[in-house]
């Protein structure tokens, strides 16, 4: 593909980089599912995103981010673009349509943020589960609901309760 520019095919669980690589690149998901964590200096690991098809990720590239402050993986077999840093700089400063976009994408992608940090300070707990149940069904996104049923294996769930995430004893989460 060259000027920077490369497609990437990244099966299932396979980690893309990791927490501490060299942040020179961004990448853009053609298809698939990608898994962005944290590990924290004791260990504890905590997803921050999972990123769907057509959207990017590693933007801290852009923003001086010498280290990846966290790590992607593939949540299933995907197909990515990665651009170095120095060429996507390149896309943003010459291409005035596509930097329009990557604007608008960066902004509303700060608002979600925002709005999940504010969330559980101001709504009760039914409210923040219908609001995630809403983002996970993607309602409304295109004028159009979709209807998703996220994947959980026994061992993804069982793995939930043993970090405290849930309390079957009374049936909720926490």
């Amino acid at each position: 593909m060259g000027d920077g520019r490369k497609i990437l095919a990244a099966p299932k669980k396979q980690l893309i980089f990791a927490q501490g690589d060299s942040a020179d690149a961004v990448f853009y998901i053609q298809t698939g599912k990608v898994r962005l964590t944290v590990v924290s200096k004791v260990g504890k690991e905590v997803t921050i995103a999972i990123v769907n098809e057509r959207n990017f990720f590693g933007q801290g590239a852009l923003a001086g981010q010498v280290l990846r402050m966290g790590s992607a993986a593939a949540m299933t077999d995907c197909e990515l673009l990665r651009v170095d840093k120095k060429a996507m700089m390149n896309a943003v400063h010459g291409e005035h349509a596509f930097s329009d976009m990557f604007v608008a994408y960066l902004l509303a992608r700060n608002i979600r943020y925002e709005e999940d940090l504010v969330d559980p300070l101001f709504n009760s707990s039914e409210k923040r589960l219908a609001r995630v149940l809403l983002l996970l069904a993607h309602f409304g996104k295109e004028g159009i609901p979709q209807t998703v049923v996220p994947e959980m294996s026994q061992e993804t769930l069982a793995d939930f309760r043993t970090k405290r995430n849930a309390d079957s004893s009374r049936s909720q989460m926490v």
